[in-house]
């Protein structure tokens, strides 16, 4: 069973997702901020992280820095879900080859059509 990870520290966000995640077949992992992310991906290393941009303690850019930096095998898609249109992480995420950005309210069938659409590439 394919594996995601949602962050984000508003519980209802990720329990919407979690719950139409699950219902696609993923096994859905969920932490309120990065630094608890951290753990779960060094133990499950998910096909997929989903996470807000802005979170206390890590918010999902210095999560996706974090994964580039200390996992370098590890290349799972990431998507960074903010609710603000910001030039600077448009800006950081182009540069970025495995990041998308997905603005709130995000469409579940867009971000499930491009989870597949990874995992289905990933796998062949």
């Amino acid at each position: 069973m394919k594996k995601i990870l949602i962050v984000d520290d508003e519980p209802h966000v990720s329990l919407v997702l979690k719950q139409f995640l699950e219902r696609a077949g993923w096994q859905v992992f969920s932490a309120l901020n990065g630094v608890l992310a951290i753990d779960i991906i060094k133990k499950e290393l998910p096909d997929a992280v989903i996470s807000d941009v802005h979170m206390p303690k890590m918010g999902g850019i210095e999560l996706c820095d974090f994964i580039q930096r200390n996992l370098p095998g590890y290349r799972p898609l990431l998507v960074l879900m903010t609710s603000r249109t910001d030039r600077d992480i448009k800006a950081w995420i182009v540069q970025q080859s495995q990041i998308e950005m997905m603005t709130k309210p995000i469409s579940m069938r867009r971000l499930l059509a491009r989870i597949n659409d990874f995992s289905a590439n990933r796998d062949s």
